[in-house]
């Protein structure tokens, strides 16, 4: 299966869809993770607070064939974010990868009251020009964040990885993004654990087009140009959110779907203007 890119301002490609891998640890984990690999999944995301980059580096390791198309990425936790620890956590990463290098290298949280987000970002961009990693880029930052960082290093990230899904769809966010020439992905793209895939829209949608709610939601996800990151351990799971680049959504039903947005849509409340993360 071909899988779309989608293109940052500076010309860096992103598979349009990736595997959230989240609790997917230990042999089972590297089982699944390789079967995604398998099934056409190219975007792999990992974090060092998931505590599986060795289980995503040997199953990379393990699809030597097609080690140039994959975009293994991890995550820089918020206790190391002064200049030297980052670089130290990044070059650990790299070690527990067991790989030459990781693709793409995200701050996990911006903590702005911590306040040392832009030396983490530094500590990214010299991790790059050293080839510890590819692509540099943001998770859960807001505009505000990103802007200070491009006016303080002259370097904006490739993608932000944000909280996206018809509860909370982040429409002006994705403008913002959209503007600049940033790559959005989204987490939880599916919801987590509530009612989302239950919903009369959404399933009215997916029955009108013969697919699942979870389908129908991706399809949304795409055709807002979000990278959506679904967690799927099933090989049959893994199989249906990847085939969903066919699934042609019109413009009323994007709309209404992105109409069940909610004021308080966040599902934990994870505000990054004032929730941190360590």
């Amino acid at each position: 299966m071909t899988i779309p890119h989608l293109t940052a301002a500076d010309g860096t490609t992103l598979p349009a869809i990736g595997l959230g891998t989240y609790q997917l640890n230990g042999s089972a984990g590297v089982d699944a993770i390789g079967q995604a690999i398998r099934a056409g999944y190219r975007l792999i995301d990992s974090a060092v607070n998931y505590e599986n980059e060795g289980a995503v580096g040997r199953a990379a390791r393990a699809a030597a064939d097609v080690r140039d198309e994959l975009v293994v990425t991890s995550k820089l936790p918020g206790r190391h974010h002064r200049h030297d620890e980052a670089l130290t956590t990044i070059e650990e990463s790299v070690f527990r990868t067991g790989l030459d290098r990781i693709d793409l290298y995200l701050i996990h949280w911006p903590n702005p009251t911590v306040d040392l987000y832009v030396q983490a970002w530094q500590a990214l961009i010299e991790a790059r020009e050293r080839g510890l990693v590819r692509h540099i880029g943001l998770s859960n930052f807001l505009p505000e964040h990103i802007d200070r960082l491009v006016a303080e290093t002259g370097v904006a990230p490739v993608v932000n990885q944000i909280e996206v899904h018809p509860y909370f769809p982040q429409q002006e966010a994705l403008d913002y993004h959209r503007e600049h020439g940033i790559l959005v992905q989204g987490w939880s793209p599916l919801g987590h654990g509530n009612d989302l895939q239950q919903h009369p829209v959404i399933v009215e949608i997916a029955t009108a087009h013969g697919v699942s709610p979870a389908q129908t939601i991706l399809a949304w996800h795409v055709a807002r140009q979000v990278i959506p990151l679904p967690k799927a351990a099933s090989p049959q799971r893994q199989a249906e959110n990847l085939d969903v680049f066919g699934i042609k959504l019109t413009d009323g039903e994007v709309e209404a779907i992105t109409a069940l947005g909610r004021p308080d849509g966040r599902l934990a409340d994870q505000d990054p203007a004032v929730y941190e993360e360590f």
